[in-house]
């Protein structure tokens, strides 16, 4: 009787498995059960460009109103290594797909002691996986610059259909915006749009719209939806107003933020400072002092800055103009005297071998020669003729004047003669 008891009790406890295997081949879901009796069931629904995913157990109300209940989802999207890992007390989760082609999931469900962290018991991990339709654009960016200028990128994948072309809008602050100017390749399919003059509401947010259309069949067509917070995707200008000096034995190195859309507020920008032959600095203040043991002989210094604590921005600005530390300023001072020193000794040197080379020394030291007696005779007659010649200007000078004077007396006396005459005449 023992042998026959057995082998019917171990039949009948296969038939829980069997029926709950049947239920889930008729929902084509996989459902695992582990040893406690808990399981999922995993559905999805569609919606826009997001999917929906929920799940059901089979939890008694008994059990839920004994333990806590949360639910552990973990899933990847198709080419991505990332898995995202969450813990949820809903038993949905919207996965918003975006310009992806599918995912792989994975819910399990725990129970803990109420109001603790004490852990009674799990089930075994149910999985699922969804396959989007096609998806021929791929890469979709945007970046905000110079405040007011929109530009979005994406890529066309080369299996994609010879009449597809993509279209571009987006909604911000209730309003629709479409594409102003088109970027195209030598297909002549869009896969860019550039937009001027658009000015954004830091706080709201940005729906970004990618339209798949078939041009020769209008009711093919598929959208693709992705939202994006205004700073996120900023890249600043670079850092205004930057000017370096040296200063007791430092570098030192101050600027200005960049105007943004969002806040200016200093504590929200983080910097990165670069010094010539130096690896960047990141710095939060808006200035930087660098020490060092010997001034450089020439110095540049440039900036860049993005927002990384009021919002998280990833996109680093432009670096700055360099700026140079004035040449002068920088020259070692002992350097330089080293250099004039040897310098001077070199033209020592040089002089020294010149002289001995060509007998400047003896040439300078050499006696001057006597004249001779001809010369000396020359040089006396020359003397004499010279002092007869200034002796005879002297005397025809000297007869000229006594000339010039008897003129003149002889004149003085002929007009007092007339004045007696015309005053005899008068009396």
């Amino acid at each position: 009787m023992t042998h026959v008891t057995v082998p019917v009790m171990l039949i009948l406890s296969l038939f829980p498995c069997k029926i709950l295997f049947s239920t889930s081949l008729a929902s084509r879901q996989p459902s695992v059960v582990d040893a406690l009796g808990l399981h999922n069931d995993l559905r999805i629904a569609k919606h826009e460009s997001s999917v929906i995913l929920f799940w059901k157990n089979n939890l008694t109300e008994e059990e839920t109103d004994m333990y806590d209940v949360k639910y552990i989802l973990s899933y990847k999207f198709f080419n991505s290594a990332h898995e995202r890992k969450e813990e949820l007390q809903e038993k949905k989760k919207i996965i918003r797909l975006e310009l992806r082609s599918g995912f792989s999931a994975k819910v399990k469900t725990r129970l803990f002691e109420k109001g603790t962290e004490d852990l009674i018991k799990e089930s075994s991990w149910t999985e699922f996986t969804y396959k989007a339709p096609p998806v021929y654009v791929q890469n979709l960016s945007c970046i905000i610059y110079n405040i007011s200028f929109f530009n979005c990128t994406w890529h066309i994948k080369a299996e994609a259909p010879e009449d597809l072309q993509v279209f571009f809008s987006y909604r911000h602050a209730r309003k629709d915006f479409e594409c102003q100017q088109y970027i195209k390749n030598a297909r002549k399919k869009n896969i860019g749009c550039h937009m001027k003059e658009i000015y954004f509401q830091p706080s709201r947010k940005i729906n970004l719209n990618i339209s798949v259309r078939d041009l020769r069949n209008d009711s093919r067509r598929q959208s693709y939806y992705k939202t994006c917070i205004p700073q996120t995707i900023e890249k600043l200008n670079p850092p205004v107003n930057v000017s370096i000096s040296l200063e007791n034995r430092s570098i030192k190195i101050h600027w200005k933020p960049p105007p943004t859309i969002g806040s200016a507020s200093s504590k929200c920008f983080v910097y990165q400072v670069k010094i010539t032959d130096h690896k960047p600095v990141v710095v939060s203040e808006e200035k930087y002092e660098y020490p060092f043991h010997k001034p450089p002989y020439k110095c540049a210094a440039q900036v860049r800055a993005k927002k990384e604590k009021c919002i998280r921005n990833k996109i680093w600005s432009e670096w700055s103009e360099p700026v140079f530390i004035d040449a002068e300023k920088t020259v070692d001072i002992t350097l330089l005297i080293l250099t004039l020193f040897c310098l001077l000794i070199f033209l020592v040197c040089l002089l020294t071998y010149a002289c001995r080379r060509h007998r400047f020394l003896e040439a300078m030291t050499m006696p001057i020669p006597q004249a001779s007696d001809s010369i000396k005779t020359w040089l006396a007659t020359e003397e004499t003729h010279h002092q007869k010649h200034i002796s005879m200007q002297v005397e025809m000078h000297s007869e000229t004047g006594l000339e010039i004077t008897e003129e003149n007396c002889d004149m003085n006396v002929q007009q007092q003669r007339h004045l007696m005459r015309s005053g005899s005449e008068d009396l």
